[in-house]
Formats: C-alpha cells, sequence, structure tokens
C-alpha cells in the first residue's frame, strides 16, 4: 500500500501534496525539518490521505492533486 496525502501548514496557508509507503514516518520528516521543500513552512498537519494499491497509480492521484484541478478538487471537497 502507498499513500498519497495532503499537509497543510496553518501557520503559513502553505499546502504540500506528496506520497509515501509510512505515513507517520513521513509526516515526522516533514515536521522535524528534514524535508527541504516544507522545512521553512512548519509544523504541517495531514488534512486528506488516500492508499493506492501501487506506485503508479498513487503517482498520477498526486500529480492529479498538484494540477490546477486538483486544486479545484482540495476547495470543493475538503473545504480548503
Amino acid at each position: 500500500m502507498i499513500f498519497v496525502y495532503i499537509l497543510y501548514s496553518k501557520e503559513f496557508d502553505r499546502f504540500y501534496v506528496g506520497m509515501t509507503y509510512n505515513l507517520e514516518n513521513r509526516l515526522s520528516q516533514h515536521n522535524t525539518g528534514q524535508v527541504k521543500s516544507t522545512k521553512p513552512f512548519l509544523p504541517w498537519k495531514i488534512i486528506h490521505h488516500e492508499s493506492h494499491p501501487n506506485r503508479l497509480e498513487a503517482r498520477k492521484r498526486e500529480k492529479y492533486l498538484k494540477s490546477s484541478a486538483g486544486r479545484r478538487w482540495r476547495k470543493n471537497n475538503l473545504g480548503m
């Protein structure tokens, strides 16, 4: 199982979309500053996650969520 997740930094009103095999470990990496692209916007909170059976399907969903259509989906379904 591989997870696609959306993080939110309330303090900076920023979102981050990613994928991982271990959701708890990955969130810990984001919140301890180990990820260069998210380090300046600590702290992060998981606002949405989905599981996918393989990396190919997860990558398709991650790319969609990073697109303008995916941002619209996030706004309509997550209220953000």
